[in-house]
């Protein structure tokens, strides 16, 4: 799926699957996006808590021009430029792009919950 695209839950997998690097199963901040846990759930995306963390951490730039945009490097070329309805949807596939390149594997079962 590319990049610029991805949102709801596939948007937060991606994100989980470059943080949690290194850990055997990422797949557990899958089953609670998507399940019917309602104690944590791991949303980057719409979660000023979780996302604003990683924005601040990698230094991204954000502004709103017709859409929110974000940047790592000030550039207007992805991967290091994505846009999206958010700030957070923006700086997250940013991120994403900026780790994972302009498109990202989903798991199947994601499409339905994005």
């Amino acid at each position: 799926m590319k990049t610029a695209e991805l949102t709801g839950a596939a948007l937060n997998w991606a994100v989980a699957s470059i943080e949690l690097t290194g850990h055997d199963d990422y797949t557990n901040v899958l089953m609670v996006t998507v399940g019917d846990d309602n104690d944590w759930r791991y949303n980057p995306s719409t979660d000023w808590a979780q996302g604003g963390a990683i924005i601040e951490r990698e230094g991204m730039q954000l502004w709103k021009g017709g859409e929110w945009c974000a940047s790592l490097d000030q550039s207007f070329n992805p991967p290091d430029f994505q846009t999206g309805t958010t700030p957070l949807i923006a700086a997250m596939r940013c991120y994403v792009a900026s780790k994972l390149g302009d498109e990202v594997e989903i798991p199947e079962e994601l499409f339905n919950h994005a």
